[in-house]
């Protein structure tokens, strides 16, 4: 038996549950508090772990990292995010993981590899 049309479109547009934000207020609020944590962090985050970089450099990254992500706006897609970056923070705090993974969050931004032949040629991997 075929699906009616008006019932495919009623499950195509029913209501998803939110992860844990109802709205985009709520959303913002738990972004604002997730970065005050990790600011708050920072300071122990760079004395424990003995990277080298100073304070301001890690909060300007912190800063760059939550700009990268400010054109999201979906509720749910923001609450994704900040539930991985709390998790992150746990991670930092509860000393999970090693400098090389905190030294990961400043590396460079790597440029995408050639695709026509001729910047191949020019780069040596043709």
């Amino acid at each position: 038996m075929a699906a009616s049309a008006a019932s495919i479109a009623r499950a195509g547009s029913r209501q998803v549950k939110p992860l844990l934000s109802l709205d985009k207020s709520e959303a913002r609020r738990r972004v604002l508090n997730l970065y005050k944590a990790w600011y708050r962090q920072i300071p122990y985050m760079v004395m424990e772990y003995d990277i080298p970089k100073d304070v301001e450099q890690c909060r300007d990254k912190l800063r760059e990292n939550f700009e990268k992500n400010r054109s999201v706006k979906d509720v749910r897609a923001i609450d994704l995010l900040v539930i991985k970056g709390q998790m992150e923070l746990v991670e930092v705090v509860k000393k999970f993981k090693q400098k090389g993974h905190v030294m990961t969050y400043f590396q460079e931004t790597v440029e995408p590899k050639p695709k026509d032949f001729l910047s191949k040629f020019i780069q040596g991997t043709a």
